[in-house]
């Protein structure tokens, strides 16, 4: 007998430690697994077209090794003034980016995918969040970073550390967007898959 959907496994198609943490918050068991995807956009692609591509596409790339589960992608793509920002990964680039965002709107695209690899259906979100920032002087910046070195955050601010301290003003409809994973969308795809949350 087929397992039912409350018997499906729940996999993170992702090694991220911020979704991980983030998808802990909904109390149901899960496993991670890591997705072999090319993350780099397509010529002429908006930005929240990546977002979502690459959120549908992580969710399809561990399928063929979980075919009794539902299977979370997720992405994220951030643009200021339509330059999309990446993960800073040095001291050099988070200075340049947070010079970049100081006194500007930086738009979080927000994407989440939910396969059921048994039944084949995908559903997904787009969920965007526009953080504005104050003007940074550069010994704040460098200040900022010393104390929480952001360098695998897009923007070089960490909003659910001190990098809030950082923002002007926030919209969103999902504050856990902003981290990576929106989980008021995931539930309700969760909740349409017949598994309870909470």
């Amino acid at each position: 007998m087929p397992p039912t959907n409350s018997d499906l496994q729940l996999i993170l198609a992702s090694t991220s430690h911020y979704r991980k943490n983030l998808l802990s918050r909904l109390g149901v068991p899960f496993e991670t697994a890591a997705p072999d995807v090319d993350e780099s956009p397509l010529q002429n692609e908006a930005p929240a077209e990546t977002a979502s591509r690459l959120a549908l596409a992580k969710a399809q790339a561990v399928r063929a090794r979980f075919p009794d589960a539902l299977i979370i992608g997720s992405d994220q793509v951030a643009v200021c003034n339509g330059m999309r920002l990446d993960k800073p990964l040095t001291h050099a680039v988070a200075v340049q980016q947070l010079r970049q965002i100081s006194g500007k709107a930086v738009t979080y695209h927000s994407a989440v995918a939910l396969l059921n690899a048994q039944s084949g259906r995908m559903q997904s979100r787009l969920v965007p969040t526009e953080v504005r920032f104050r003007r940074l002087g550069q010994a704040e910046i460098e200040r900022y970073l010393r104390r929480e070195p952001a360098y695998d955050c897009a923007g070089s601010a960490k909003a659910e550390g001190l990098g809030i301290s950082l923002a002007e003003s926030i919209e969103s409809d999902d504050p856990t967007a902003l981290i990576g994973l929106p989980l008021i969308a995931l539930s309700q795809m969760l909740r349409t898959e017949q598994l309870a949350i909470p």
